[in-house]
C-alpha cells in the first residue's frame, strides 16, 4: 500500500450490500472524492454512512480485500456525487482510493414510496400475465427516457431470448416483491 493510503478498517461485506458506484478521483484539496453513481437519482449514496470499498475490477489496486469508509457528507455536484471522509484527510489519501467499487447494505437504503421500486429489488423477479402464463424472469432493466423497461429472460425452444415490457402502470397490474412475482397486461406474441 502506499503511504498515502488512508488508515481504513478491514471489514466484512454485509449480505445485502449492493454496489452502487466507484469513486472516480480525488475533488480539491481537502480529502473529498468525486463518486460516479451507478443510478440516477443515488440516494443510497447520501442515505448510509458506511460504505464498503473493494478495489476495482481493472487497473492498478492500491488495497485487496474490503473496506469500511465512514462518510461525513456526500452531495450532489453536477453530473457526479462528492463525498468526504472522516479517515481521509486530504487529496493524496483520496487520490490513493480512486477506482475503489462502492457497496452500501441494502437496508440503509431509503424507504420507497407506495409505487416507487428499487431496481435491484425487481431482477430475479418471475414475471406472469393476467392469464397466470410465465413470460420469463427479469434480468434487467432499462431506463429510456420517459419510462423504463423491464428486460426478460425466458426460453424458447432451447434458445435463451428475451422480451421487453414497458415498466408503466398500463402494463404493470401488481408487483409482489415478497412473493416474488410481476403481474402484467402481456402476451407471449407482443
Amino acid at each position: 500500500m502506499s503511504e498515502a493510503f488512508p488508515p481504513l478498517e478491514p471489514a466484512e461485506l454485509p449480505a445485502d450490500a449492493i454496489e452502487v458506484g466507484r469513486i472516480a478521483d480525488a475533488w480539491g484539496i481537502k480529502g473529498w472524492f468525486r463518486v460516479l453513481p451507478y443510478s440516477a437519482t443515488p440516494e443510497a449514496l447520501f442515505s448510509s454512512k458506511r460504505w464498503y470499498l473493494q478495489p476495482a475490477e481493472k487497473g492498478a489496486k492500491t488495497f485487496s480485500g474490503t473496506l469500511k469508509l465512514a462518510i461525513k457528507e456526500a452531495k450532489d455536484h453536477s453530473d457526479s456525487v462528492v463525498a468526504c471522509a472522516h479517515d481521509v484527510p486530504d487529496r493524496s489519501a483520496a487520490e490513493a482510493l480512486r477506482g475503489a467499487r462502492i457497496f452500501v447494505p441494502r437496508s440503509s437504503f431509503p424507504t420507497a414510496a407506495g409505487d416507487e421500486y428499487y431496481w435491484v429489488d425487481l431482477i430475479g423477479l418471475a414475471v406472469h400475465n393476467r392469464e397466470g402464463l410465465v413470460l420469463g424472469q427479469v434480468r434487467d432493466l432499462m431506463s429510456t427516457g420517459p419510462q423504463t423497461v423491464l428486460v426478460i429472460a425466458y426460453e424458447h425452444e432451447g434458445k435463451a431470448l428475451e422480451r421487453m415490457i414497458p415498466f408503466v402502470a398500463a402494463y404493470v397490474d401488481a408487483v409482489d416483491l415478497p412473493g416474488r412475482r410481476i403481474t402484467v397486461d402481456w402476451q407471449p406474441d407482443y
